[in-house]
């Protein structure tokens, strides 16, 4: 595993982070899709496609890079620090990886090909009841309700999973099909849209079968790049509060001059770099690492989640009183790094899961 970024990823990130500070900044674009009831700006979202970060993870075969979780996630992090809405997790990492994880490429290369060049949007409902697909054939229809689906309202193409009489499988499902309802759900952070969809015998075609290793890789592979857009939150919320702490004056000199003050920068410091070990690492582990070490590193990304989260609450510490204002943005990031904290389960559970594997060791 290498820590340094090559040539060509220090370039991507590069250019993301100057894209998103030009084209999609928090005060300009990000705070007036707070209340968008869907959650995307068309023209930045055709502008991150042209950029080739929507087909980061997509095979060259379907028009897309066909590069790694480590270039994903370093895309992830500059949107994370960005507090960059939308779906660029739903759809250039959770979809893609859900086709070619579980071998639906082939059945699945205009979906593919569209999420390449922005003009096709999709998600994936990973389930919390049960899916059921009937009949068996080429007409399927689907029936069941999943909470917490992200982005599916921006979605032209739902993904689910579900059961039928050949097991289980990935499903696609056209966002505007009859017998598709999407609900809004409201959570903490404004800038990661959430919805209950139900199926009512939505037509569906069946993309692939989904054995419980593959469906076990796409959560990890979710986990780890959702772990790299809160590295970035938190990084860009920590440099905010350390500017501040040495601009601030207080008593005749910068506040970042006081002990307590140094101690909480240095807390978050010690946080974020932590964090971005172990982001590293499991990026690294989504596309080389067995099946037992990936999992391993997104239990431990997703465990750390806490722990990320308080260097919001931190940095709002150093902002004092203007840090707990609606025109501050550091509730924003505090909101988002709380988002992740709560995304598929909180992070007590996969601490108590780590420790169990470990201890088998």
């Amino acid at each position: 595993m290498n820590l340094e970024f090559t040539d060509e990823q220090v370039a991507l990130r590069d250019t993301t982070r100057r894209f998103l500070a030009e084209k999609a900044p928090i005060s300009g674009h990000v705070r007036p899709l707070l209340d968008d009831p869907i959650g995307i700006s068309e023209p930045v979202w055709l502008g991150l496609a042209d950029l080739g970060t929507t087909g980061l993870l997509v095979p060259e075969d379907y028009g897309g890079a066909g590069m790694t979780m480590v270039e994903a996630g370093i895309v992830a992090e500059e949107l994370g620090a960005a507090l960059h809405p939308g779906p660029w997790l739903s759809t250039a990492v959770a979809t893609a990886r859900a086709l070619t994880r579980l071998g639906a490429t082939d059945a699945a290369a205009g979906l593919l090909s569209g999420i390449a060049d922005g003009t096709t949007v999709a998600t994936v409902c990973f389930p919390d009841a049960e899916v059921a697909a009937s009949p068996p054939g080429p007409d399927v229809e689907l029936r069941g309700e999943i909470a917490s689906v992200p982005d599916a309202a921006a979605a032209d193409v739902l993904l689910a999973l579900a059961e039928d009489d050949g097991g289980p499988g990935l499903f696609a499902v056209r966002a505007d099909a009859p017998g598709v309802s999407v609900t809004p759900e409201r959570g903490i952070d404004q800038t990661r849209k959430q919805f209950r969809v139900t199926f009512e015998g939505a037509p569906a075609q069946r993309l692939a079968a989904a054995s419980p290793e593959d469906v076990a890789a796409v959560l990890d592979d979710v986990l780890i790049a959702n772990a790299a857009d809160a590295l970035g939150a938190a990084r860009a919320v920590m440099h905010i509060a350390v500017e501040y702490a040495k601009t601030r004056t207080q008593f005749g000199q910068p506040i970042g001059s006081f002990q307590a003050v140094q101690h909480l920068c240095v807390d978050m410091f010690e946080t974020v770099e932590l964090a971005r070990s172990g982001v590293i690492h499991a990026l690294w582990a989504a596309d080389n690492a067995g099946p037992d070490e990936r999992h391993l590193a997104a239990l431990r990304a997703k465990a750390f989640a806490g722990r990320l989260a308080t260097v919001g609450d931190t940095a709002i510490q150093v902002f004092g009183g203007i840090g707990y204002t609606w025109e501050h943005d550091a509730h924003l990031y505090l909101k988002r790094l709380l988002s992740w904290s709560a995304f598929l389960g909180n992070p007590d559970r996969y601490l108590t899961e780590l420790g169990a594997r470990l201890a088998k060791r």
